[in-house]
């Protein structure tokens, strides 16, 4: 694996650093910096000391100046950290400058969360998503690597020239290195392009077999995985943790007009998503583009959780899903249900149909499900049939694929009123009772 770097063996504490260059953006800066403490707790990595910064001009070598970096590394080691993570993303240029100036290694928002989802893949789809992103993160990181064959220098045999000897060892095994990552990004991008071919030849499946399909999308950390299970009677992963579910898992419910729904749990989302992370889980996160609605959870305690709606519906938009019909779900109201201003603060945010929802007592949960019948209201039809006994096949069609309301008999004749999904209609428009 190539990485931007092996890093120390035992990296147990880190000093954060968040910069920010508009003033108003204060507020911001802090929410983000406590955020990324949590992200490098779950690493296992203490926070020792966090410095957030307002800074006039962005600095190229630094992103700092060069007063206020000098002023950092100081900080840093008087606070006995083993690294310096930023908040902000970082240029190879000016990792390399704060590493060899401070003599610390130095990560930035970015390399946490690929750390946190390397630790956090379960499936081979999900552990190759994870390192194509990671390649794609190091590839320009290559040369920090191999930063001690730089002595080497270009002399070598033939004293002179364009050649590879003139190049330098180091040189040449960097180039090495970068080949074989390209060529190892493209035979991810491959895999993962077949993955993709399954899921639709799976999603097709589906669609062929009329069943609706909902995503559960949302901030890491908001409930939806609880939900899913809450929902379904499925044991999924779901810990209070960020970022505990990276691989989309399906499970089917059944709605009380007897409707099978699909529900998919997806990836949560955070605040400054790299770029490249969004890329590289498209596999996973195309279940929201292809869903029929999306169930949109959020973590109603949470005091920044408009900015948790804002970038969910960012990284939506990112991949042509933003304007998916959605159910939002308020989750946690357990933790706010002393709060009337809060709760009547939420409901003047989020319009009259954002249902509030605890998946810890249950409350709720009920008028969700309704929510979920009401989305599909236009999917089924409730049909007055008279089925000949001998067809228990169509019985069993009811069955299975809808539901029945009211059954009595008539001679050799069920007479029954049943809902049914609009797409299996035709197998019984010739019992329509009169």
């Amino acid at each position: 694996m190539f990485d931007t770097r092996e890093k120390p063996s035992k990296v147990e504490t880190a000093f954060l650093i968040g910069v920010y260059f508009d003033r108003a953006d204060e507020d911001t800066a802090r929410s983000l910096l406590a955020e990324l403490a949590e992200l490098v707790s779950t690493l296992d990595i203490a926070v020792v000391g966090a410095e957030c910064l307002y800074v006039r001009t962005r600095s190229k070598r630094y992103l700092t100046g060069s007063g206020k970096a000098a002023e950092m590394m100081e900080a840093a080691r008087q606070a006995g950290a083993d690294c310096i993570v930023f908040d902000n993303e970082l240029t190879p240029a000016q990792q390399r400058a704060w590493e060899n100036e401070g003599d610390i290694t130095v990560i930035d928002r970015e390399e946490v969360i690929l750390d946190i989802f390397k630790m956090r893949a379960q499936t081979s789809e999900a552990r190759l998503q994870v390192e194509l992103a990671r390649m794609q993160y190091s590839l320009p990181r290559l040369a920090r690597m191999w930063s001690h064959l730089d002595r080497q220098g270009g002399g070598g045999s033939g004293g002179g020239g364009g050649g590879a000897a003139a190049r330098g060892e180091g040189e040449q095994q960097i180039e090495v290195d970068r080949r074989l990552a390209r060529r190892r990004i493209d035979r991810i991008k491959s895999d993962l392009a077949d993955i993709r071919r399954n899921r639709r030849t799976q999603r097709k499946q589906r669609a062929d077999d009329g069943i609706c399909q909902a995503s559960i999308v949302g901030y890491t950390n908001a409930g939806k995985s609880s939900l899913l299970n809450l929902l379904s009677g499925a044991e999924v992963l779901a810990e209070d943790k960020l970022f505990a579910t990276l691989d989309p898992t399906t499970r089917r419910i059944a709605l009380p007009d007897g409707q099978p729904l699909l529900l998919t749990d997806t990836v949560g989302f955070v605040r400054n998503l790299p770029h490249r992370l969004v890329e590289a889980f498209k596999a996973t996160l195309e279940e929201a583009v292809l869903a029929d609605f999306l169930i949109h959870v959020l973590d109603a305690s949470a005091p920044e959780v408009y900015a948790f709606y804002e970038t969910t519906r960012s990284v939506l938009a990112e991949l042509g899903a933003a304007d998916k019909p959605t159910v939002i779900v308020l989750n946690k109201i357990d933790l706010i249900a002393d709060d009337e201003a809060r709760r009547h603060e939420l409901k003047s945010h989020f319009d009259s149909s954002a249902v509030f929802v605890s998946v810890a007592t249950g409350e709720g949960i009920e008028t969700l499900i309704h929510r979920l019948t009401g989305m599909m209201v236009d999917r089924v039809a409730r049909l007055p049939l008279r089925i000949p006994q001998a067809r228990q096949d169509l019985i069993a069609l009811l069955h299975r694929e809808g539901k029945i309301v009211k059954q009595d008999y008539d001679g050799n004749d069920i007479v029954l009123t049943a809902i049914i999904p609009h797409l299996l209609r035709h197998h019984f428009e010739a019992y329509r009772a009169v």
